[in-house]
């Protein structure tokens, strides 16, 4: 077994035994010998089945995510309230158009982050993703040039390349 591949199985592991005591809220040692048994069989079947790959368990993407979840949830918050104001403000221009935009990530992983953060920041929607493009539906001008000049794209594509 490579060290990676071990790697990636222990911190599944330790992942689903960490969720499975979280939502649980039983720690009795009969409660947690059972729950840890059973994190074990869907690692050991998740291990047969080959799915603990670095697409399926991003392991290595954690200490970049620890910088680029913040920031995406500053974004998400500005565009929270710029929406919300248009909302209240009905004279503010909405001006909805889709763009299609250029990606710089090189793993389908980092273009489906990119898309996600897309759609998670209101204003905005991913409507398809290709090989190195991706359609946006935004609701204003200002999100579209936000977009199309390139900071999220840029940030997700260092997220990517951290390993």
């Amino acid at each position: 077994m490579q060290t990676s591949s071990l790697r990636r199985t222990l911190s599944l592991f330790i992942l689903l035994f960490l969720t499975w005591l979280v939502w649980s809220g039983f720690y009795t040692s009969l409660l947690l010998g059972l729950g840890g048994l059973s994190c074990l069989f869907v690692v050991l079947l998740s291990r047969r089945m080959d799915i603990i790959d670095p697409e399926g368990h991003p392991n290595h993407l954690f200490f970049g995510l620890l910088t680029y979840i913040p920031w995406l949830a500053w974004e998400t918050i500005k565009a929270n309230i710029d929406i919300s104001w248009r909302i209240i403000q009905p004279s503010l221009p909405i001006a909805p158009r889709v763009i299609r935009i250029k990606t710089s990530q090189k793993t389908h992983l980092g273009q489906v982050i990119y898309a996600n953060s897309i759609t998670l920041t209101p204003g905005t929607v991913s409507v398809e993703v290709e090989e190195g493009e991706i359609t946006v539906h935004a609701l204003t001008n200002e999100a579209a040039d936000e977009l199309l000049e390139g900071s999220m794209d840029r940030r997700v594509t260092r997220l990517e390349g951290e390993r």
